[in-house]
């Protein structure tokens, strides 16, 4: 039998803002030579729609015309902009939009050549059956940290207590919207970051994902 290390896995990665699961799922996907999916990205794409046109967030049929043509460029800086990305964890929220954007997560994990994939949902709903399952968290303080030093490298206006609240509230939207809340999946293996630099982080992930893919050889 083979290595199943050196097959093509499904690999997905959940976990809470500024936890690191980005980081860590990009690492990975280069570990193992495979395609990469930032599905918070689809959700910035239509919250950067919705802002550019001026639609309002509270308003679900608003945010469910801004799925309409997502094409974008991953490389936008606007789509990692602060008001991008409150107006994103609105929308996400919405059922519609979720069901929007769901084929096309679901069709990208399903590619025969593996992937790797990044969210709050992906374990759970978006690839119920990857051959591993990453849960990545923090504490709310460490990630509020971790956010803050992000946006005043970007030269942003920004405290701490109003970055710890605003996790917070993401926090609070993700895990308490009625579709595909966030919630670790029952065969998730759980990678605290609270007290690890990126580099210790990508290493530990990459031993789990190892040592997960050879227990199931």
């Amino acid at each position: 039998m083979k290595d199943r290390v050196n097959l093509a896995p499904v690999i997905a990665v959940d976990g809470p803002a500024a936890s690191g699961k980005g980081t860590i799922a990009r690492a990975l996907a280069d570990r193992f030579g495979l395609p990469h999916m930032d599905t918070g990205l689809l959700y910035r794409a239509v919250a950067l729609n919705l802002w550019r046109w001026g639609g309002d967030a509270g308003n679900e049929f608003e945010a469910l015309r801004a799925c309409d043509d997502l094409g974008f460029d991953p490389g936008d800086p606007e789509l990692r902009s602060e008001p991008v990305s409150k107006i994103a964890s609105m929308i996400s929220a919405y059922p519609s939009v979720r069901t929007a954007l769901l084929k096309r997560q679901q069709d990208f994990a399903a590619q025969p050549g593996g992937a790797v994939l990044d969210g709050r949902d992906i374990g759970t709903v978006i690839a119920p059956h990857a051959d591993v399952k990453l849960f990545v968290t923090a504490s709310a303080e460490v990630r509020a940290q971790r956010r803050l030093k992000e946006l005043l490298q970007r030269s942003m206006n920004a405290h701490y207590d109003d970055v710890l609240a605003d996790i917070h509230a993401r926090d609070e939207r993700d895990a308490g919207r009625e579709v595909a809340p966030l919630q670790a999946a029952g065969d998730a293996i759980t990678l605290d970051t609270s007290d690890l630099d990126a580099d210790g982080a990508i290493s530990a992930a990459i031993r789990l994902v190892e040592e997960r893919l050879k227990q199931s050889a």
